[in-house]
């Protein structure tokens, strides 16, 4: 049997970030994934994720994303790709907005730069909104997108040249937690390891079945529509996510072309992960509810349906991620629950994963993300 210092299973936003961070300290570690990452079926797909620093989700997540953005900066460096573009981000809802009122309160007690906005503001800098009198919003100019699938693939090219073990195709069978070690099976062998870290996304659930976890994994889609490029194209047009009173959104601009690019935050539709998932277009709604919004709000890009894709979300009770040991085991560690909005964390997670595995503890106020909080007590371990 292979024995390992640590090894961890899904290699994916967390698991790669964490897999680098680990083998660059010099740990003998094996990253095993049931694909071959970057890959379409996890919740990474889709090109672009928007990296927000003022946080509507809780300012407890703003020194995180500072973090983050500083180690998306340096794995730009080190890779020598483009991970992340400048566009800004807007954020605009309704006067009374908490998610808006959350962000600007985060930015207040961080110092961020954080321009506020009425609505006509709004419109007359972005003249492809068309908002109501009574919106408000903040215009974030030092945030902006992430080429999500480019980061995970200098976070795999970087970690493979450090000396990490890399399985990929190869879907783990059963994890056997003992005193001081975990082993490992898949179809063809077994692995032991003194430390264990589990962030197999929409799998987790499954894989830590006996703690009975509220993760919801939920199917989400995304499309692109052509546009007045003039008017959203990535020089002139932010990414951004709204607060309206039918849901929240979330978007991007054009890049090269691509047409505005589109999903609702608030969509649930429950599945299991290892269940077919429906293609795009499968459901009227997946291009009827999203064209709505742009409609009403982004008119001159609610053009030609340009593509649509579909991932996953994997949902916590309070949306908040789960990032802590397993009960009563300390050298094994749990990442979860990253709720539609981890993929900014990544880099940041990568980095916490690694000094919990190392050092027994991390550097970063995780408090929120604990097991043991209100929220998760009804359901787990029962």
């Amino acid at each position: 049997m292979e024995k390992y210092d640590v090894i961890i299973v899904g290699a994916g936003s967390m698991g790669m970030a964490a897999g680098y961070y680990l083998a660059k300290k010099g740990v003998h570690t094996l990253l095993i994934d049931a694909y071959d990452p970057p890959h379409n079926q996890g919740s990474h797909h889709g090109d672009t994720r928007i990296i927000r620093h003022a946080y509507g989700e809780g300012r407890e997540y703003v020194p995180l994303a500072l973090r983050a953005q500083a180690l998306w900066y340096e794995l730009e460096q080190k890779s020598g790709e483009v991970l992340f573009e400048k566009t800004g981000v807007l954020g605009f809802g309704p006067v009374g907005s908490s998610f808006i009122g959350e962000a600007i309160a985060s930015s207040n007690e961080y110092d961020l730069e954080l321009e506020l906005l009425t609505g006509e503001e709004i419109k007359t800098r972005w003249p492809g909104i068309t908002v109501p009198e009574d919106y408000v919003g903040c215009y974030e100019p030092a945030s902006g997108v992430l080429y999500s699938e480019k980061c995970i693939s200098a976070y795999r090219q970087l970690a493979v040249e450090e000396g990490v073990s890399l399985l990929i195709n190869t879907p783990v069978t059963n994890i056997e937690i003992k005193e001081s070690e975990a082993i490992i099976s898949t179809k063809e062998q077994a692995y032991t390891a003194a430390k264990l870290i589990i962030c197999a996304g929409a799998w987790n659930g499954k894989l830590l079945a006996d703690l009975n976890l509220p993760l919801q994994p939920t199917r989400q889609t995304v499309a692109w529509f052509e546009g007045n490029e003039n008017l959203y194209n990535d020089q002139v047009f932010p990414a951004f996510f709204v607060d309206t009173p039918e849901g929240k959104y979330y978007g991007f601009p054009s890049f090269e072309g691509s047409g505005v690019k589109l999903g609702r935050f608030d969509d649930n539709q429950p599945i299991d992960p290892d269940d077919e998932r429906l293609a795009f277009g499968s459901m009227e709604e997946d291009e009827g509810e999203v064209r709505r919004f742009l409609e009403t709000y982004m008119p001159q890009s609610a053009g030609k349906l340009n593509q649509g894709k579909v991932c996953m979300f994997t949902r916590t009770p309070d949306e908040h991620f789960i990032i802590d040991h397993y009960p009563g085991h300390t050298h094994v560690i749990m990442a979860a629950g990253f709720s539609g909005h981890g993929f900014k964390f990544s880099s940041v997670v990568g980095e916490i994963l690694c000094q919990i595995a190392v050092e027994g503890k991390t550097d970063h106020d995780i408090s929120l993300f604990s097991l043991n909080r209100a929220a998760l007590q009804s359901t787990v371990g029962s």
